[in-house]
């Protein structure tokens, strides 16, 4: 549809407006009496939830590239159908090709609360079998209120089984790195990066203070970021995932990640909610499974 046809079919002037965002893609501004939200269709990508007289909660990089074909650095980037490198073709997408396409806008409601709920779809397309040959369809849901859901819904729609990993990898907006620590991890096994051997984080609080690509294994429970220069915590809580995933580049590796750039690491920690390594999906034919993330600022 053309951003005229979004608009009549399903905005709300001021508040839910389609228009042209940078690059040229389409977004949907969301202004409501709990915050403001600006939502990609390319890649069902969430690029910023402010809730009202507060700071954005999520991360964009300055240095992000809006172009079809390259992944938006920041936000609420969608992985699917596998998380991570392509485990037999390193010459594919990192992280599927979810995130490289303009999905369509299935629904939009004003809630009884006054939050705003989205729904955007992605079907199998011959663009999307030249990457994976398997029959499917998958929804994102994403509800703007006083807190942030977003839900990622994916259907088997072919007749043969198949087997993935997703993840809604969330770019949180800190005040600086080194003022911040993440409550909810305390005992929880994990590799660190690419390590084969399991750790055990025995300190109550994680507190980022080099590279960190820790895959926590079998943790479901909240995570809290608190934040000492922002004088806030953000609580990210999850179902229908089993890995969560914390990330920081470090300053070293920051400066090898041209759309991070120098500095671009000091503001910003990953906390995602993930199915991948001993937690895929496997789905047979008519079968669903559905991953959300929850986010809110207390």
């Amino acid at each position: 549809m053309s951003i005229e046809e979004l608009n009549e079919k399903f905005g709300t002037p001021g508040q839910v407006e389609f228009s042209q965002g940078k690059g040229g893609l389409p977004v949907i501004l969301i202004a409501n009496k709990h915050a403001t939200s600006l939502i990609s269709l390319y890649g069902a990508h969430v690029l910023s939830y402010q809730p009202n007289d507060k700071k954005d909660v999520l991360w964009m990089s300055e240095k992000s590239t809006f172009e079809e074909g390259k992944a938006i650095r920041g936000g609420i980037p969608i992985c699917f159908p596998w998380f991570g490198p392509h485990v037999t073709d390193s010459l594919l997408p990192q992280h599927g090709f979810a995130r490289l396409i303009i999905w369509e806008v299935f629904e939009v409601l004003t809630l009884e609360n006054g939050a705003t709920k989205i729904q955007l779809q992605l079907h199998h397309s011959p663009v999307t079998k030249a990457y994976w040959p398997s029959e499917f369809s998958a929804r994102l849901t994403v509800t703007v209120g006083v807190k942030l859901e977003a839900s990622l819904s994916v259907t088997n729609t072919g007749e043969e089984t198949f087997t993935y990993s997703d993840a809604l990898h969330t770019y949180f907006n800190v005040s600086n790195i080194n003022d911040i620590n993440i409550d909810g991890l305390r005992s929880a096994s994990y590799y660190e990066g690419t390590a084969s051997e399991l750790r055990r984080q025995e300190e109550p609080l994680l507190q980022i203070v080099k590279e960190e690509n820790r895959r926590y294994v079998g943790s479901v429970s909240d995570c809290v970021i608190y934040d000492k220069g922002y004088l806030r915590k953000i609580r990210v809580s999850k179902t229908g995932s089993k890995v969560t995933v914390v990330w920081n580049p470090g300053e070293t590796n920051a400066k090898n990640i041209a759309d991070i750039g120098g500095d671009g690491y000091k503001n910003f920690v990953c906390v995602e909610a993930v199915n991948a390594y001993d937690d895929v999906v496997t789905l047979a034919s008519g079968e669903q499974f559905t991953m959300s993330t929850t986010i809110v600022v207390e």
